[in-house]
């Protein structure tokens, strides 16, 4: 990981050469900048400006902080693929700091941190991923001999946008489920007033999603289009059984009863087992998992609703049946 130089890079030409070296071809290219267009609710045709965008753009400078959490928002982008996690971090961000992923630690982790703050005021994109303590001055969780909370009020307030990535950074998520002994919270509503904050909640945030929000803006110099709870509209206006390949089961009434009975070998609705799709907005639908090759419900597990609001209290417990169309 290196400090962000700021630079051209050589224009287009070079970035495909480079990542023709790499392995990443040009189709490769063009199929990422299709799948963020799609992803971003674009028309199809937007994908050769979105690939010309990504190609002349100036790397922005990325810091991740990590806190109470668990690390599969990390781990999410690791699997980033189409190009590769590390072609995204060489070509397209520049990750100047993440706490799991940077070869230096201690004082020289904090240094690529604080340099990245204090040179790039108002140009770097703070992502956070895990809730914020808040209980006993956010003693919970320090990093350095700071607390979570200070450094995410330092780091946030100076960027040029926070994106919370995970449900617990969107939330609090576990960290917050009653009681919520440490005050958990979510980047929101420990550090109010950001002037953007993006939110992506899921357990954990889909990369493709993480990254459509960066192309976006890259694409266009704005943030994309947010609903009331800050959330990108193009990936959670609609409900996961809107978009569920198994609602023509919930409208003709056939229902998984028990697992391994003969609806749950055939693909019906999960609803009866649990499945929270109905009331839980987001895109898994279509921009699936494993590099886009299946997701819970194909998997013939119902949803849990980790992208609604607060969803381990409210959402659990997961097998409970919500109200189908013939109860």
């Amino acid at each position: 990981m290196t400090e962000n130089d700021h630079s051209e890079n050589g224009g287009a030409s070079n970035l495909i050469e480079r990542l023709a070296n790499r392995g990443v071809t040009r189709r490769d290219f063009l199929k990422f900048a299709g799948l963020m267009t799609a992803t971003l609710a674009l028309p199809a045709t937007y994908t050769r400006r979105v690939a010309k965008a990504l190609l002349a753009a100036v790397r922005p400078p990325v810091v991740w902080m990590e806190f109470q959490d668990c690390t599969a928002d990390s781990e999410s982008f690791l699997r980033a693929n189409s190009p590769g996690v590390d072609d995204l971090l060489l070509e397209i961000l520049s990750l100047n700091y993440h706490e799991t992923l940077m070869a230096p630690a201690g004082a020289m982790a904090e240094k690529s941190l604080m340099d990245t703050v204090a040179n790039y005021p108002g140009q770097y994109i703070a992502i956070v991923e895990g809730s914020i303590p808040t209980a006993n001055n956010g003693i919970h969780c320090t990093i350095g001999g700071k607390s979570a909370l200070s450094r995410a009020q330092t780091v946030c307030s100076n960027a040029l946008a926070t994106i919370a990535v995970g449900t617990c950074a969107w939330d609090g998520g576990l960290a917050s489920a009653l009681p919520n002994p440490t005050g958990a919270k979510g980047v929101k509503d420990a550090v109010p007033g950001l002037a953007t904050l993006i939110n992506l909640p899921g357990c954990p945030c889909n990369v493709v999603n993480l990254l459509a929000v960066v192309t976006y803006y890259l694409t266009f110099k704005q943030w994309p289009p947010t609903d009331a709870q800050g959330r990108p509209t193009s990936i959670y206006e609609e409900t996961v059984h809107d978009q569920c390949p198994r609602e023509d089961h919930y409208e003709e009434g056939r229902f998984v009863l028990a697992w391994g009975d003969a609806g749950h070998r055939q693909g019906w609705c999960l609803c009866k087992m649990g499945c929270k799709g109905p009331e839980t907005q987001t895109n898994c639908p279509s921009v699936k998992w494993n590099d886009g090759t299946c997701w819970p419900v194909q998997a013939g597990h119902g949803c849990i609703g980790c992208a609604h609001p607060k969803f381990w209290d409210q959402m659990s417990p997961f097998y409970n049946s919500l109200s189908c169309q013939d109860d």
